[in-house]
């Protein structure tokens, strides 16, 4: 484990329970955001379900999914509340869809990184909302010139990929190379793994100390990405919604491991235990 310092800390169950956001009675759904989410292609139109489920289960008040047309009647039996933009990268790349009237945009989960996803990121990094990049829409870039935050949620490979630190040099101090590629790239760095590391361009940083094995397994990374938007959507500090979502990812996968084997967990099955972990700490 990386040594720790003044400006580095364990995001821990005290810290998520006096920043998680109350949901007042005389609320609406425009109270909690309108978020777009593009993911899902034509092969992996899992991931826009996935991701989806994640920002519907945390509070988000209206989901957008930007997604391959093809992937629409997939999705719909299983998220019927979110509405749908057909060929969302596409139009976003061409700019006939607008990207400027959303809490919150997050992009990726299912995405093949192509000429295309590029044109459609820049337009997104253009706006001025919080942005969540993850899978096909992590590449070479920098985000300073950004008046948004802007959130990267790589694996170590696809940190290795965007930064050109080799794998195993970043295993031996995560911490250490996410700030720092924090800073230089003008981004909060989601280091997925064993106690992943959140690294915010100011120099704070947290370790996280939910999850374990279970969440080895593919789709489990797209539902984090969902659950992200969704909490950015609802916190008023960017910051403390990011912590939260990889927390409650983790405690749900902890939760699972109480009773099953880490072997057996599918990533769907994730949000189903988001309702009672979030609860415990309300």
């Amino acid at each position: 484990m990386a040594v720790l310092d003044e400006d580095t800390g364990t995001w821990d169950e005290e810290k998520v329970r006096s920043t998680l956001p109350v949901r007042k009675a005389e609320s609406h759904k425009g109270t909690y955001g309108n978020g777009l989410l593009v993911a899902g292609s034509q092969d992996m139109p899992g991931a826009a379900m996935l991701s989806g489920l994640g920002a519907m289960r945390s509070g988000i008040g209206k989901l957008v999914i930007g997604t391959a047309e093809q992937v629409i009647p997939v999705v719909v039996p299983r998220l019927p509340e979110a509405t749908y933009e057909p060929d969302a990268l596409k139009r976003i790349a061409k700019g006939s869809l607008n990207v400027e009237n959303y809490e919150a945009i997050a992009a990726g989960p299912g995405i093949v990184p192509d000429e295309m996803t590029e044109k459609a990121i820049q337009k997104i990094l253009k706006s001025r909302v919080p942005v969540i990049l993850d899978a096909g829409a992590l590449s070479k870039r920098e985000y300073k010139d950004r008046q948004g935050p802007t959130i990267l949620t790589p694996h170590p490979m696809e940190f290795s990929r965007i930064t050109g630190i080799k794998v195993s040099e970043l295993q031996q101090n995560r911490m250490h190379y996410a700030r720092v590629c924090s800073k230089k790239l003008g981004t909060a760095i989601v280091l997925k793994g064993k106690e992943t590391v959140v690294a915010f361009p100011d120099g704070e940083a947290w370790i996280n100390p939910t999850g374990n094995s279970a969440l080895a397994k593919g789709g489990t990374g797209d539902t984090l990405t969902g659950m992200l938007l969704g909490m950015l959507c609802i916190h008023e500090d960017w910051k403390h919604a990011v912590l939260n979502a990889v927390f409650l990812h983790g405690a749900c996968a902890d939760a699972w491991t109480e009773k099953r084997s880490a072997h057996t967990l599918l990533a769907h099955e994730l949000t189903d235990f988001l309702p009672e972990v979030w609860k415990g700490f309300e």
